[in-house]
């Protein structure tokens, strides 16, 4: 009686044996058949259903588990998947419809690994940010200012001559982040690329030209003054005979800060209004955190030159004409180095600067003409009358 289920026992591991082995050759088979044609489906070729089943389930397992894991909502009873009903108003707009846990509405310049942990990227995190827009004729000169700055500087550059690969040759330029248009002024960079949710990470925003002798400049005695000090928006001071415009932008060699100057006879109507106070030169700002989300506004999309915007800064800040202010102890100077005005085009006899400059006095004038409507709208529909 023994040997007769000892038999039957053997046929029904032998029948298990061929079926896995039928299966395995199978999946083999499907597998070239896929290989040699990748636009075949697998339903049209003519093999078992159950093995049909086994690989879809096979290729598609780990992807329904994630979309189980990420989407737990979407399980619900019924063909209709529930949805989330999420609406918070206090979110950035356009992201309402989010949970405000996954927002993450600021950004900053700084460098990621593409493996590892992202939170083991940073060894150090700058506290601030230093732009220079340069040509690669002044790459001496910009080598020299970057090395005034430490490691709690980013630096960012702005290429307006297209050349960015040849400035690997310094090895600081390898960590620094380089963005690159042709014919573009520095403040046509700012307004498109350092809006201020994405430089929300710097405590201070330096926005420099690339003609500045720094000689004279320590960047951390620098922040630790104008900290001292409460300013807000600053600039280093300028040595005395060397593209000196503005006598508040003037070095003072018995000082650390200034706020205000005097100026010719009936330039300034208020001591507390520029060009007496409350200004600094748009060649070498430094802003604040707070001040830039405010000046990133007022710089017009299409006004890319900046002249004018530094009589309009003091609104950005109050008291402007205690905010506002020029770093005297640590002072750079101004080489005067036409290269934007050679980024111009000869038009109707006139060199290339000429036109440049032509288009710098009109941009001025429209500000002004665009500040003066915009505060004559806001206090006419206010009722107010502008002091």
């Amino acid at each position: 009686m023994g040997t007769p289920y000892r038999s039957g026992a053997f046929k029904r591991s032998n029948d298990s044996t061929r079926l896995v082995i039928t299966t395995i050759m199978g999946m083999v088979f499907g597998y070239f058949v896929g290989i040699s044609f990748p636009s075949v489906s697998l339903t049209k070729i003519n093999l078992p259903s159950s093995l049909i089943s086994t690989l879809d389930y096979a290729f598609n397992d780990d992807h329904r588990r994630a979309i189980e894991r990420t989407f737990p909502e979407n399980l619900g009873s019924g063909s209709t998947p529930l949805t989330p009903k999420i609406y918070v108003p206090s979110n950035p707009r356009g992201a309402e419809s989010l949970p405000p846990g996954i927002v993450v509405s600021e950004s900053d310049f700084y460098l990621r690994r593409l493996w590892g942990e992202p939170s083991e990227d940073l060894t150090k995190k700058p506290k601030y940010l230093v732009t220079f827009t340069v040509g690669l004729d002044q790459k001496y000169n910009i080598d020299s200012a970057v090395k005034k700055f430490s490691e709690d500087f980013q630096i960012l550059l702005f290429h307006y001559d297209g050349r960015t690969t040849e400035w690997d040759q310094f090895e600081w330029s390898k960590r620094a982040v380089h963005i690159s248009v042709k014919k573009q002024t520095k403040w046509w960079y700012a307004k498109r690329f350092l809006h201020p949710d994405v430089v929300a990470a710097y405590d201070y925003i330096f926005i420099w030209d690339e003609d500045l002798g720094v000689e004279h400049f320590n960047a951390e005695k620098y922040m630790q003054l104008v900290k001292k000090h409460g300013l807000d928006i600053s600039q280093p001071g300028l040595e005395p005979n060397n593209g000196l415009t503005w006598q508040m932008t003037k070095r003072r060699g018995d000082r650390e800060v200034h706020k205000d100057t005097e100026e010719k006879p009936g330039w300034c109507s208020d001591p507390h209004l520029p060009p007496c106070a409350a200004f600094v030169e748009i060649m070498a700002p430094v802003f604040s955190r707070e001040a830039w989300r405010c000046v990133w506004h007022l710089i017009q999309n299409d006004l890319v030159h900046g002249w004018g915007l530094d009589f309009a800064l003091r609104r950005c800040v109050e008291p402007a004409h205690e905010k506002i202010g020029v770093v005297d102890s640590q002072w750079i100077v101004h080489q005067v180095i036409p290269s934007l005005g050679n980024q111009g085009q000869p038009m109707n006899g006139k060199a290339p600067w000429e036109g440049v400059r032509e288009r710098c006095r009109n941009e001025w004038a429209m500000f002004q003409d665009r500040l003066s409507n915009a505060d004559k709208a806001y206090f006419a529909q206010h009722g107010k009358t502008r002091v």
